[in-house]
């Protein structure tokens, strides 16, 4: 059993992110019960990577002295798996935001799709979502998106190590990738719809992977509860 010391003086918790927690709530939910469990009155609890609140998978959260190490963490490679559909597009590249445009596919073959993944594997310059957190000039892009202003969004270079197609069927695609810090899979699944002149959009994703950290190992955040008892 921990410890408030232990709590205090840092720890590694990797968590299983539900469906529809935004990060800040689950390191919010975490850090009160911390606090209610052991009756501390202030800790320092923090997340290592940003999921999307349609994501589920790996959140590494540090608490006390080891939130000095997230900068760390965040830097390290990255491992996803998730569902592409093929055929429309989103203005969020994912389910957050209604269908705004379909497209044809009848053009697209399975051996299509696997050589188009090639071209996505290296240096890759990429746009984020408007939908994303990223902030311009103040503000995050998703308050301009939502606000129906136009804003300039600057491309980034990322890094995409792997990028495999695991299961076809129908215009779902099921896919694993390995990337690097930065890497919006939201904008990756937009992006090689394009290319297909398909149209695509993101439909689920789960992290699995951070650095040697690996979801197999995470505790829902009720099992970290129970366990604090």
């Amino acid at each position: 059993m921990k410890t408030a010391e232990d709590f205090l003086s840092g720890q590694v918790l990797l968590i299983d992110k539900p469906l529809n927690w935004t990060s800040f709530q689950v390191v919010n939910k975490l850090r009160w019960e911390i606090r209610k469990a052991f009756n501390i009155k202030k800790i320092k609890v923090g997340h290592a990577g940003t999921l999307d609140p349609l994501a589920t998978g790996l959140l590494v959260i540090c608490t006390g002295k080891m939130t000095k190490q997230i900068n760390s963490f965040q830097a390290q490679i990255k491992e996803y798996t998730g569902t592409i559909v093929l055929g429309s597009t989103t203005p969020s590249y994912d389910l957050e935001t209604e269908i705004n445009e379909t497209f044809s596919t009848q053009h697209i073959t399975e051996d299509l799709m696997h050589k188009t993944t090639k071209q996505f594997i290296g240096e890759v310059a990429q746009f984020p979502p408007i939908f994303s957190a990223i902030k311009k000039d103040g503000k995050r892009l998703y308050e301009f998106a939502r606000a129906g202003e136009n804003v300039e969004i600057k491309s980034r270079t990322v890094s995409i190590s792997e990028f495999e197609i695991t299961r076809i069927e129908g215009l779902k695609i099921d896919f694993r990738v390995v990337c690097s810090k930065g890497t919006y899979i939201r904008s990756l699944a937009h992006d090689f719809g394009k290319v297909l002149n398909s149209g695509g959009h993101l439909s689920a994703l789960r992290r699995t992977k951070i650095g040697n950290f690996d979801v197999n190992d995470a505790l829902t955040v009720e099992k970290f509860i129970e366990n604090l008892l």
